[in-house]
């Protein structure tokens, strides 16, 4: 039997209305200022305080929020975070009409408030103990939950006495030397995929393509590199792990999966449990690793429960404590802490809760055998699989300190996205808030800074106390860290009063941004400003020679403090236990990245006033959000990014599988690789390299149409909104939408939001709702009728299959931003031609985001009317394409919309 609602007055406000729900159950309809006046006077049920707030025009909304409440009943289980939501993970019916969300409130806080009196609650231990410290956080749901919940009979295990210790274990031997027969692969392949399931001949062909690269390596330096297209539909994640598990098992190797998107890891995550079906052994042998920002740090969530954070911070600390105990891996990123958690705080505090940067004392925290970071590390080290991203991967290959020694097979996922990753990765930017970083890093708090931030003296006490040269270098690299900008360096620049020399480089690449950039007055207001590093003025070319010595006299005492580092590990004194010496590794890995950050920034500034680099392409840049300075500087990139990926990561691996559904960007001919082996690096590596293809076994003259609509003029902001709005509507929701500019994409979802709602069709949108792009896609994922606008990273990391995404709507041609890069790479590649290979991978991308499975059907509008001919081979071959005036294209979407309701009926009504 439900329990009876709680008798506490409820709000929900949408776009369509706001709606009460008083004590007693009754429900109205009101306006925004008695809402408002509702909420001020009495604290109300309401989901969601952020959203819910955006929705009433009143930030600063609070009340009794039931997601509060879910994360503390239910940490690390999964939730929609909407009424429907809700619903289904309460196992309530949904409220039927947006009129009813209000009523349903109570009635759902009430089914969660039961857990509390439920033998069988499995998160109960250690809630009691997390209640005391919200009731004196004042935690609004604390009188609700107290009466509730009784004292354990005995003691709970808290957080740090509950999380398991990592052991270390002796490093895996190296593989052994073998063939993976093809016919093994296939027969393998067939039990992965089931028993009666249907046997698809290209996904039996990719696989044993895949399998030549776990043969071994003929000579040193030519990996086996397979670059493979396999089309959407072809299976492809369960096409390389065939030939990988076989090859696991032969040779006891290990491999390394790398993926783009969070979204492909967790789908990589569950598709590896046909690999290991126990629960157990899955653990062991697959890990998901991320950089370490992701992940909870212990020692800073201690602070933070003892008094370092205080308000709805403290409250935070305590639910992401409640988390930590029943998280499987401490990610907080990305992992199964609810991404809508941290909005509900409006991100106070969580970034303080991960692992900054060269924040970590190592050996020397009280939860160093416990931590989820190193956790992670050791078993990466010991597992068969380890699905890791591309900037990570790329990292532990290019400085194998960073997390041991690279996997000899390397399988890249979302291939298409390598160039984008390492032209992150292998940059250089001597900037103020990067230089800011270091300077923390050698000399820790300054003046009034909190924090539990330690400077080099202070992490390395003992080493200093023990090795006069080792103190020596430690001084000195402390008395030249001086010269690094400190606190306020934006306002001293805004000001021209820089002090010290690399402010002083910094004034002066400002001051020739101004004078030879774009007028900031004409230019967008969410981009920075830039100007070519060519030509420099004296000032710049004297700030320079400044800067140079001052990083120089940086350089050299933590280079020498390196040298000291590594004769204390050659050569260990007898203090140096395990601890201490974790400690002197830890720094000895934190110093070698800054050793390269620095040496990075030397090359940089040789370049000023001196001869351009051809491998590199250098500029000055002013960064900006919403005309406002936040950073500014020097920066190098490659001209080809994908010559370190080459020389780096591919070259000492044994065996490299490049793929994914969109490398050609596409190339009609079958030997047409030339721009998969440019944004692969494919290129650099020579004979060695294979190529295969197979189509998608969509049929997308069936299951697809592109639409062109030819008379939305470019920069017509209010034809656009409305050719968006008819869309969707014509549709019924289940519609994509997506844009270059964020403008644009506010400007258009502020004019349709409200029409969209009062037709039942309700409309989100990265960088308007106060809700993560992960939480965002999962409620479009579960509402058919709900559509999302959002930029590029819903166009390459969105997998929706089936009815919720029937419909993508783009807003033009993705053009690339004429930055001075952009600019560099066109004339390096062939001019319009790099171009044209740019914006088909980018529509061929969005274009994948429909069709996923054999039963979808998609509509691709592109609101242009000038999309050059030449551009529409990045979709499939045989997609129909037509181009036509809006209400044509409304007319078309909506016809089909039509017949999929009539075969949805068809298939389900009763013969």
């Amino acid at each position: 039997m439900a329990p009876a609602p709680l008798s506490l007055p409820a709000i929900h406000a949408s776009h369509v209305g706001i709606w009460l729900c008083d004590a007693n159950g009754r429900t109205q309809r009101v306006g925004r200022g008695e809402a408002i006046a509702a909420v001020a006077a009495t604290p109300h049920l309401l989901l969601g305080a952020p959203l819910t707030g955006d929705r009433l025009g009143y930030p600063e909304l609070s009340g009794l929020d039931l997601l509060e409440l879910f994360a503390f009943l239910y940490p690390a289980r999964f939730a929609v975070p909407t009424p429907a939501g809700l619903a289904a993970a309460l196992g309530l019916a949904p409220p039927p009409t947006e009129d009813a969300v209000a009523a349903f409130l109570p009635q759902a806080a009430a089914a969660m408030l039961a857990s509390l009196e439920d033998p069988g609650w499995p998160e109960r231990e250690g809630a009691w103990h997390s209640l005391q410290a919200l009731v004196r956080q004042r935690w609004p749901w604390a009188p609700l939950v107290q009466p509730r919940l009784d004292a354990p009979e005995k003691s709970d295990r808290w957080l740090f006495a509950r999380l398991p210790e990592w052991e270390e274990a002796p490093p895996r031997p190296q593989p052994r030397q073998v063939c993976v027969n093809a016919e093994a692969v296939a027969a393998r392949l067939d039990r992965l995929t089931g028993d009666g399931a249907e046997r698809r001949p290209g996904q039996r062909d990719y696989a044993r393509s895949a399998a030549a690269v776990f043969a071994p390596r003929e000579r040193k330096d030519a990996p086996h590199l397979l670059v493979a297209e396999a089309g959407t539909g072809i299976g492809k994640t369960l096409g390389y792990l065939a030939p990988a598990k076989q090859w696991i098992d032969e040779a006891a190797g290990s491999i390394c999966i790398s993926t783009f998107t969070k979204a492909l890891q967790r789908q990589l995550a569950r598709e590896t449990e046909r690999l290991y079906p126990d629960p157990e052994v899955h653990r062991e042998k697959v890990v998901v690793r991320k950089g370490r920002e992701n992940y909870l740090c212990l020692l800073n969530l201690e602070d933070a429960l003892q008094g370092g954070f205080s308000g709805r911070a403290a409250i935070l600390a305590q639910l992401v404590a409640r988390w930590a105990a029943y998280s499987r891996d401490g990610d907080m990123i990305g992992g199964d802490l609810p991404g809508w958690l941290p909005a509900l705080f409006r991100r106070n505090g969580t970034t303080a809760l991960t692992d900054r940067r060269g924040e970590c004392i190592y050996a020397g925290c009280p939860h160093f055998r416990k931590c989820f970071i190193e956790r992670s590390t050791r078993a990466a080290a010991q597992a068969d699989i380890v699905i890791a991203n591309h900037a990570l991967t790329m990292v532990q290959a290019a400085r194998p300190r960073d997390g041991g020694a690279p996997a000899t097979r390397l399988i890249f996922d979302e291939g298409h996205h390598l160039w984008d990753a390492a032209d992150s990765m292998f940059a250089a930017a001597l900037t103020g808030q990067e230089a800011i970083e270091i300077r923390r890093w050698v000399l820790g708090p300054e003046g009034k800074a909190r924090g539990r931030r330690r400077g080099l003296a202070a992490r390395l006490a003992d080493v200093a106390s023990y090795d006069e040269a080792g103190d020596k270098a430690i001084q000195a690299a402390i008395q030249a860290a001086g010269e690094l900008p400190g606190d306020g360096w934006l306002g001293r620049l805004a000001e021209n009063q820089p002090w010290g020399a690399i402010e002083r480089l910094l004034a002066a690449a400002r001051a020739m941004v101004y004078a030879r950039g774009a007028d900031p007055k004409s230019a967008d207001s969410g981009y920075g400003l830039e100007t070519e590093l060519a030509d420099p003025d004296p000032e710049l070319v004297a700030a320079a020679a400044g800067a140079s010595d001052a990083i120089e006299a940086l350089l050299r005492p933590l280079m020498a403090l390196g040298k000291r580092l590594d004769a204390l590990i050659e050569d260990p004194p007898d203090w140096l236990d395990g601890q201490a010496r974790a400690r002197v590794d830890g720094a000895r890995h934190s110093l070698g990245t800054r050793i390269d950050t620095l040496g990075g920034w030397l090359s940089l500034l040789g370049r000023v006033g001196g001869p351009a680099d051809p491998d590199f392409v250098d500029w000055l840049a002013i960064d900006r959000y919403d005309g406002r300075e936040f950073d500014c500087g020097l920066h190098r990139h490659w001209l080809d990014p994908a010559r370190p990926v080459a020389e780096a990561v591919y070259r000492p691996a044994q065996g490299v599988l490049v793929t994914s559904a969109t490398l050609r960007n596409g190339a009609r001919g079958a030997d047409d690789w030339e721009d998969a082996d440019i944004r692969t690096g494919a290129r650099h590596i020579g004979a060695s390299v294979r190529h295969f293809a197979v189509p998608s076994p969509f049929d997308y003259a069936r299951q697809s149409e592109v639409l062109i609509v030819t008379d939305i003029a470019r920069g017509d902001l209010p034809a656009l909104a409305g050719a968006y709005s008819r869309l969707i509507e014509a549709s019924g929701g289940g519609a994509l939408g997506l844009f270059s500019a964020i403008r644009r994409l506010r400007i258009v979802h502020a004019r349709i939001a409200d029409r969209l709602a009062r037709a039942g069709l309700p409309l989100y949108a990265q960088h308007v709702d106060p809700l993560d792009t992960g939480t965002l896609v999962d409620i479009f994922r579960a509402d058919p009728h709900a559509s999302l606008l959002g930029t590029d990273a819903l166009r390459d990391g969105v997998d929706v299959p089936g009815e919720s995404l029937r419909l993508v709507v783009m807003e033009g041609v993705p053009w690339p931003r004429p930055t001075i890069l952009h600019a560099a790479r066109r004339a390096a590649q062939g001019g319009s031609r790099y171009d044209d290979m740019v914006i088909r991978g980018r529509i061929g991308q969005a274009f994948g985001r429909l069709i996923r499975r054999a039963d979808d059907f998609g509509q691709f509008v592109m609101l242009s009317p000038s999309v050059p001919s030449r551009l529409l081979s990045a979709f499939p071959e045989g997609t129909p394409i037509r181009r036509l005036p809006l209400d044509e294209a409304v007319n078309h979407v909506a016809a089909a919309n039509v017949r999929h309701r009539e075969s949805a009926y068809a298939a389900f009504s009763p013969s």
